[in-house]
This record gives C-alpha cells, sequence and structure tokens, in this order.
C-alpha cells in the first residue's frame, strides 16, 4: 500500500510542522508555538481545500528539499524562497500538482524583503501525531512536529486523507496577498503597562525607526535603535501572563517583540500589543528590515480582525480559467498561444459523464464538455 507522504531531503537551516498552535495550556507553562505568520498558513490551507487549522511545513530562509512519494496537490504561500519542482520556477499563493518522485526546493530568499519564512501545504494536511490539541512543533519543549523534534534528512511526513479535492491553478487574489517588505509599519494598542513608560520615553517609542536583530527567532523578534527608558529604570515587573505581539522592554530598553514560541509569562513591561492584522510583517521581517511603530485603539484593532476573519470564511479564490467545448470537437493534443505564452494540451477521457480533463503544461484541469448542438 502506498502511503501519501513528502520525504525529507534536506531540512535546510529550520524546517518546522506547525498548524495555528496550543492555546489553552498557557497556565501550565506550555507555550502556543504555531505558525509565525498565520495568515499565510490560513490561506495556504484554504487554497488546498484543508481546514484552516491544518498543519504544514513551516521553512525558515530555505535550504529545504522535500520528494513526494505519491502524486499531491500543493501550495506554497509566505516568503518568497525561490522555489522550484524538479528545478522548474513554480508560483507562490497558488494551487500546484506533484507526480510521484518530483522533488520540491525552497532555495533562498528572492530579495531581501521578500520575508523570512515560506509554508509547504498539502492537500489533507501533514498527519503528524497530535500533542494537546495540535501537531506545531516547540523544539525547546519537545513537543509536537515528529517526535517533538523538526524534520531530519529522510524523515518520511504523512500526508493525511484529502476531505476537499481541488484542481492545480487556484489563485489567492492580489489584493489577499500581503506585503512583505524591508520598512514596514505596524500598528500597535498601547498597554498593558504603557503607564511604566513617561511621555518622552513614549514619543521615542512612537517616534523612531527600529532594526531588526539578527538575533531574533521564533521566540521573539528584537529591535535595535533608541532606548525606550522605563520611570526610575523599573524594568522589572511581577510576572504576567504574555501574548503574540506584546512588545517587552527589558532592561537594556530596547523592544522585543514577542512571537509564535514566546514564554509564557514575562516580567519585564509591556509597552504596548501589535495589532494581530499585521504581526505576519513582523514574523516575515529579515535581520536589517526596519520596522516602524503606529498607535491605535483596541476597538479598530478588534475591528480589523473581525474583517480578516470574516474575508477568510468567505473567501473567493481565482480559479483557472474555463470555457464551453463540445467533445466531438476536442481533438487529443494540440499546442495553443494566449497572450503570447504556449500552452501544450493533452485531452483525457474516461471521467464521468459530461466531464473530462486537460493536461495543460503538465498540469492537469477539470473539464465541462457541453453536448453539440
Amino acid at each position: 500500500m502506498t502511503v501519501e507522504a513528502l520525504r525529507v531531503i534536506s531540512p535546510g537551516p529550520l524546517s518546522t510542522i506547525q498548524d495555528l498552535g496550543r492555546p489553552g495550556y498557557q497556565r501550565f507553562g506550555v507555550s502556543v508555538s504555531g505558525a509565525a505568520d498565520r495568515y499565510a498558513l490560513r490561506l495556504g490551507n484554504l487554497l488546498v481545500g484543508n481546514d484552516q487549522r491544518g498543519a504544514a511545513i513551516e521553512v525558515t530562509i530555505g535550504g529545504a528539499e522535500f520528494e513526494f512519494t505519491s502524486g499531491a496537490i500543493f501550495a506554497i504561500t509566505g516568503a518568497d524562497l525561490t522555489p522550484t519542482l524538479n528545478g522548474t520556477p513554480v508560483a507562490l499563493w497558488e494551487t500546484l500538482s506533484a507526480d510521484v518522485g518530483d522533488r520540491l526546493s525552497l532555495m533562498s530568499p528572492a530579495r531581501p524583503d521578500s520575508g523570512l519564512r515560506a509554508y509547504v501545504n498539502v492537500s489533507g494536511g501533514f498527519d503528524t501525531p497530535v500533542v494537546l490539541g495540535s501537531r506545531s512543533t516547540h523544539i525547546g519543549a519537545r513537543l509536537g512536529g515528529i517526535d517533538g523534534r523538526a524534520p531530519e534528512i529522510d524523515d518520511v511526513i504523512p500526508i493525511g486523507p484529502v476531505t476537499n479535492p481541488v484542481f492545480p491553478g487556484r489563485r489567492v487574489p492580489l489584493e489577499l496577498l500581503p506585503q512583505y517588505g524591508g520598512d514596514i509599519l505596524v500598528r500597535v494598542i498601547p498597554g498593558p503597562q504603557d503607564d511604566l513608560f513617561d511621555s518622552d520615553a513614549t514619543a521615542t517609542f512612537y517616534n523612531s525607526t527600529y532594526t531588526v536583530s539578527d538575533k531574533s527567532d521564533r521566540m521573539g523578534c528584537r529591535l535595535e535603535g533608541a532606548e525606550v527608558p522605563a520611570i526610575d529604570g523599573a524594568h522589572d515587573i511581577v510576572s504576567d501572563g504574555v501574548l503574540s505581539g506584546a512588545i517587552q522592554i527589558p532592561g537594556n530598553a530596547l523592544p522585543i517583540i514577542l512571537l509564535a514560541d514566546r514564554q509564557t509569562t514575562g516580567g519585564y513591561p509591556k509597552i504596548g500589543v501589535i495589532a494581530s492584522v499585521d504581526l505576519a510583517l513582523v514574523a516575515q521581517a529579515s535581520p536589517g528590515a526596519t520596522v516602524r511603530f503606529e498607535r491605535i485603539s483596541a476597538e479598530d484593532a478588534s475591528a480589523l480582525a473581525r474583517g480578516r476573519m470574516e474575508t477568510l470564511r468567505n473567501i473567493s479564490f481565482d480559479e483557472p480559467t474555463s470555457g464551453t467545448v463540445h467533445s466531438e470537437e476536442l481533438p487529443r493534443e494540440y499546442d495553443i498561444r494566449v497572450d503570447g505564452s504556449e500552452y501544450h494540451v493533452e485531452i483525457i477521457t474516461g471521467m464521468d459523464e459530461g466531464q473530462t480533463s486537460a493536461i495543460v503544461n503538465g498540469i492537469k484541469y477539470l473539464v465541462h464538455i457541453h453536448p453539440g448542438e
């Protein structure tokens, strides 16, 4: 029996299995973890017909290569790590097809501002063990993933059953694509300990441009730049709970933005929390990128979050172009030129009545056939 899976040829510097994480366990000291860029993960799952919470492979920086042990529908979202299939460049934010033995490579960021983390999503999702309600990997705690660790060479990552088949060629509409960049502006809800910073320190925080440090990781994005001193240098507080996007100001007075693998509690004051709709921009910011902050109210941040979730619930993808054809007019194989590009089309019969499929430049499409007049 053939098991649908992805074999790891090279994991790169860091590739991990991630879904939306394991909320609800912070009171037991268990980090939420999950995808650093939750928006890219959600869109990738929806592209390939999965629940938004499905597990994908988060590839950081690149250097990763995988082999399909069976045919699969997949999509790559998030950072542009110059993905190729068998050496041929493939599109991001679009459903693609792979055959047995095909090799998917994610090499390196296409540009310094094209993002840091890409997500490999497959129809059916990756079927690794569920630990505390999630497949997400937290390497420090040895939870989730593959025996609590990141994938290694020759690991075989199983793919779950496909419950909602989709076809190649679905694309995320341009207006929904995130705009990663080397100079990002993120919106911040003040608090919960912004009262520990005087007006001069607060003005410094909101009026300065910070640089992402190379010491950043999945736990937090460390920033370099103007110091934000607490009143009387009181940078220690009684530890309390923290959440993704919280901006801590530790003793060196330089901001740290907490990310997916953050600790469960912290003893540094938090000058603000980044609006959830902007957090992906921070997660995708490479070392050297610049970050600026802008105030926003909690009410406005909530409205933006609700709008984002409503968009995802009602998303309409750009589907492959299809037209009406008559069965007796279909040639078996032919070339066609569309908008200056050459396409080779092969018609495959034997499907349900009124349907057939076509292989266009190696990608299979569903074709509806209408009887001739």
